[in-house]
Parts: C-alpha cells; structure tokens; sequence
C-alpha cells in the first residue's frame, strides 16, 4: 500500500525537532495528521516505584512542546498516559541487569510503545499510517517495504527499529503502515526547516537514552527498587582465582575498565559476569573480542535461506556495522559470525544485520563465541 495524500497519518511527537519537522511535512504533503505525544511520565514523578530522571523524552514540558507545534500545524493534538505500560520496559531494563546481560530500552521502546501500543491506538482512530521522527528510510524493494539506513549516517536510527519493523516470531510487519519523513534529511536540514516554519523547538538539543536512570547510575536505580539482590561476590582473573570482593555484579558491565577497585599493574576488563555465583572476571583487552554470537527474538525483514548470507552487523546503536555473515537458527535465533573478532560484544545487546543500507535481520544477543 502506498501512502496517499488524504491519508490519515498518526505522528508521534516527542516534542523534539525531529518528529516535529516530521509532522509539518506530512501537513505540508496533505496528509490528514493527527499528533499523538506518548505520556510516560514526568522527571522527578514515581512510575512503578522508580523516580524517572531529568533527562526524559516524554516530560510535562515536552508534551507542551509537542502541543504548540501542533497548534502551529493546526493539526488535533492528544496526549496519551502509557506510564503503566511503561514499567514494562524498567522491568525489562531490570531483570536484564540482575541476570548479567546489558539491556537496550530505548529499543525495547520502540517495539513495544512507539510500534506496538501506538499501532493500535491507530487503528482505533482509523489512521493508516503510523509516522515518527526516526533518522531512517523505508525504501521500496521488489515491491516490498525495507528499512533503510538514514541519508544522515551519523544519525542513523535504523538500528533501534530493527524490531519494530521486521517480522518477529512471524508477527505482522509494522513496516508496512510506518512512514519515517525525515530520513532522507540532515540533522542541520531538520532544524534549519523547524527554524524556518517559526517552531519554538528548532534549537533544542537531542533527547539523552534511558530517561529514566538519574545521572546514568544504572546500580543506583537497581538498587534502589530491589536492595536484597546486592550481595557481595568474588572478583576473579581468567584462571578463576579470586583477587577482590565487589558488592554485586549488577555494578559491573561487559568492557567496564574504570571503578573495578583493584590495581594490577596492567589495565584490567570486565570480560564475563555469572549472576548464578555472583561472580565478575577481569581479563585484559584482548579477553574481550568476540569471533560470534547467538540471539533470540529474531527479525528478519526478507524471506531467510536456510544457510549463510553475507551481511554487516552492529551490536551498539552508534557502532559500525562490519563484515559478517548469518544464518537462522530453530526457534527464531539468528547465528552471527565476525570476519574480524570485535570487542566487548554482550548479552542483552541487540545485533542488527545490513545488506548495503538494507536491514536483513536483527535479533537480542544471548550467548557471545570469545575469540580465545
């Protein structure tokens, strides 16, 4: 299906530059658009018994952003409370880190708000399309909807939608109803239109990930919700003997150097952390590379063969993309093979797979191959 103009087109405004320029070019196409900001809670308000920090994207004062460039746009405005909904992904970001992976919610967002709960509301409202200010393109590929890289490289966003609009466990393809007006600008385009069209947002900065950890204390807030699942655990070298005490491993991540608390000549890593001892081990940099690795959940935006198929892959939302190859797995698991080992790959990361600035799958890291 192609969008047409008269269209009924939700945007999601965060009341941020991008989706505000997004939505003003979809009025200007002559879209019928309808705003919508995702309330999930303002810095300092309690949401699942956690203090959401200063840094969020779905404030008081943003959705009063998002209001008066709606008024600008003369376009409906509605503010919708996903607050409930969203202690699912501070859940998520929770039971992560208390089994030794390293959680992405930001993407995790994406999947289950900004392309699930916000599809739905479309659809309650009759718009057939589902719109954002992700730095990203759907480009159309032997008549199928693709997801493409943005024309801003070092915007890029596809990354953090990889799940959001490929078929996971053959769920229905969000891609085919989402519309991402802005992918083919620049960051500087995006705000010199903003500033052009009178829009009190042209200037203000970038929203910062995880909005809801404070002064980015990821144990701080760990601890604060579930105290008892600190305890003290062993520090221990790659020949398994103990040389520090820690007071959790949830303090820790994979490629941590800084705050280890122990001085050994050398600079020391965090390689591996096993939440079923409570144990975290230090090696040296090269301990660190990674030859492949196994995840769940897997996306696939194309028809998968049964073997491998050349690709890049990117395990960090603004790392690059290298050579690598892929294949399925039974019970949608991707396996994904480095020409070259790459460092500090962890659970919980999502590997995304490119073809060109194609997206050809993504899936959650689960098991990581070190190279030694």
């Amino acid at each position: 299906m192609t969008a047409r103009p008269g269209d009924r087109v939700l945007i999601a405004m965060s009341g941020g530059v991008d989706s505000s320029v997004a939505a003003a070019l979809l009025v200007e196409q002559g879209f019928d658009v309808v705003a919508c900001f995702m309330r999930l809670g303002s810095p300092g308000e309690a949401v699942g018994g956690t203090t959401l920090g200063h840094r969020g994207c779905c404030s008081i004062t943003d959705a009063g952003d998002a209001r008066r460039v709606a008024a600008i746009l003369d376009i409906p405005f509605y503010a919708l409370n996903f607050a409930d909904d969203f202690e699912q992904i501070i859940k998520y970001f929770e039971d992560e880190y208390h089994a030794g992976r390293t959680p992405n919610p930001c993407v995790r967002c994406n999947d289950w708000l900004k392309f699930g709960k916000l599809h739905d509301y479309a659809r309650s409202i009759d718009a057939q399309w589902v719109a954002s200010g992700h730095h990203a393109r759907i480009a159309m590929v032997d008549g199928e909807a693709r997801l493409r890289r943005a024309a801003d490289m070092g915007k890029d966003q596809s990354y953090v939608l990889f799940g959001a609009a490929g078929i996971p466990n053959l769920r229905e393809r969000q891609l085919d109803s989402m519309l991402l007006p802005i992918g083919d600008m620049t960051k500087d385009a995006v705000r010199d239109k903003a500033e052009s069209m009178n829009l009190g947002v042209h200037a203000k900065p970038d929203s910062q990930e995880i909005c809801f950890v404070p002064d980015d204390d990821y144990a701080g807030l760990l601890e604060r919700r579930s105290p008892s699942r600190f305890t003290e655990g062993s520090m221990v070298n790659t020949d398994g003997e103990e040389i520090a005490r820690h007071q959790g491993h949830q303090n820790f991540t994979i490629g941590q150097r800084r705050g280890l608390g122990v001085a050994m000549g050398e600079p020391r890593y965090v390689i591996d952390k096993d939440p079923s001892t409570n144990t975290v081990t230090l090696g040296v940099l090269s301990d660190l590379d990674a030859c492949a690795c196994n995840a769940r959940e897997s996306s696939w935006h194309v028809e998968p063969s049964d073997g491998w198929t050349t690709c890049t892959a990117q395990v960090r939302a603004h790392g690059e993309a290298v050579p690598a190859r892929v294949r399925p797995l039974p019970n949608h698991r991707i396996d994904v093979r480095f020409e070259q080992p790459q460092r500090a790959v962890a659970a919980g990361q999502a590997v995304v797979c490119y073809q060109d600035d194609l997206v050809l799958c993504g899936g959650w890291i689960d098991a990581v191959e070190r190279a030694r």
